[in-house]
């Protein structure tokens, strides 16, 4: 038999898994991006020079690799051309293009979800400088500044006073791939957000996740996730509300079988949120959190499902004990010294995956790529889990000078 061919769009470190899964089902992995020195080039069969936003040239390496499959885990800027090169050759798919351009776009999605009836936040898209400013009046404050098409908390700013707009525009259109920003009402939670991965099967939701999305109020951006957990802080209804909504904006834009990068929340007025959701793995080793919290195998599945392989059944399954991942980071630039963690930490080191060699120059943690590696953790208890999140410098000190 010919061997199958997976294109990732792509190159970095939260595609390795991904890779190996592939080797051991015996496919060609072609990796593609303009970064020829990106870690995932070194595991895959062939590397391939493109810019993952420039859709048609992407799909004309496909169409001369002759591919079996292609997505974009873990990459956000790769989802829709991805998505193009499914369509346009036919390959198995997240679901049609243009319902993909509306996920993969801030302002589209907002209005998506307006015009069928979800709970969202007001927001405002503006394509210049001047155009937001002029329409200041139409905010209230506090407000959110954001790249319309930007991942990892890239050119995100929270604004609390007309005073900080400008600023805040500024930044958002420096990270901005297309030229647009979006400004919208920020959200006030009750307990932690959740951003997490779940997987659909033709259109129908097999593995649901909430978790409790962590932040760093000390970090350069203090709006970068630095860290998570399992389960959430949400109430069982309104796991169960989400649900019911996430199925119904799968099966409203046609969706097929993903695994779906999903960020949602729930106001104090205890109205829950879609905040966003995409046909990739989520960063930050979300799909691998889970196969360690529940056994569920999502990245072999969607990596089986993407060449037209049957892939294994997944289904619901409870988490085995309290998870928590931290991302490691600086909280300033600098030479990297090392990494220290008391034995006072309540908790089983299941895993500790640091990026970084001492001498080596880190930056402080402003956007999800300056993140130094990952620590994972199993805790007997919800209680324990929370102290130990909450006062991260009581065991935990990355040194740098």
């Amino acid at each position: 038999m010919k061997q199958k061919k997976l294109m990732l769009l792509g190159g970095i470190r939260y595609l390795l898994p991904v890779i190996k899964a592939a080797h051991e089902q015996g496919y060609y992995v072609i990796t593609a991006d303009y970064l020829p020195d990106n870690i995932a080039h070194k595991y895959s069969d062939e590397y391939v020079n493109v810019s993952i936003i420039d859709k048609e040239a992407v799909l004309k390496v496909a169409q001369e690799k002759q591919i079996d499959g292609i997505m974009s885990f873990g990459v956000d800027p790769g989802v829709v051309a991805a998505s193009y090169v499914q369509n346009k050759m036919g390959l198995p798919s997240f679901g049609p293009f243009e319902s993909v351009e509306i996920l993969q776009n801030k302002d589209k999605f907002r209005t998506f979800l307006a015009e069928h009836g979800f709970n969202v936040p007001w927001a405002f898209a503006f394509s210049s400088m001047e155009e937001a400013w002029q329409a200041r009046n139409k905010f209230s404050y506090p407000l959110i500044v954001k790249p319309t098409d930007s991942a990892g908390s890239k050119g995100c700013t929270r604004v609390d006073s007309e005073e900080e707009l400008t600023t805040a525009i500024e930044y958002a259109f420096k990270y901005t791939i297309g030229g647009h920003i979006i400004i919208e009402e920020f959200l006030e939670k009750k307990g932690c957000s959740s951003d997490t991965d779940s997987y659909a099967l033709e259109g129908k939701l097999k593995f649901v996740s909430f978790s409790a999305q962590r932040f760093d109020a000390k970090a350069t951006n203090p709006y970068t996730p630095a860290a998570y957990s399992w389960p959430s802080t949400f109430t069982k209804e309104e796991e169960g509300y989400l649900t019911k909504e996430i199925q119904r904006l799968i099966t409203l834009l046609g969706m097929k079988t993903s695994v779906f990068n999903i960020e949602t929340r729930v106001s104090p007025s205890n109205k829950p949120y879609i905040m966003e959701l995409t046909p990739r793995g989520g960063g930050n080793r979300l799909c691998e959190m889970l196969r360690y919290a529940t056994g569920v195998d999502m990245i072999t599945a969607i990596t089986r499902a993407m060449v037209g392989d049957e892939p294994d059944a997944i289904e619901q399954k409870p988490y085995n004990g309290h998870w928590a991942e931290i991302i490691l980071h600086a909280e300033k630039d600098g030479e990297f010294v090392g990494l220290q963690i008391d034995s006072s930490l309540p908790a089983k080191i299941v895993e500790e995956d640091l990026w970084v060699n001492p001498g080596d120059f880190v930056h402080g943690f402003e956007a999800a790529n300056d993140a130094i590696g990952t620590l994972v953790l199993r805790f007997d208890n919800a209680e324990e889990l929370e102290k130990a999140i909450a006062d991260q410098t009581a065991w935990l000190k990355v040194v740098v000078k």
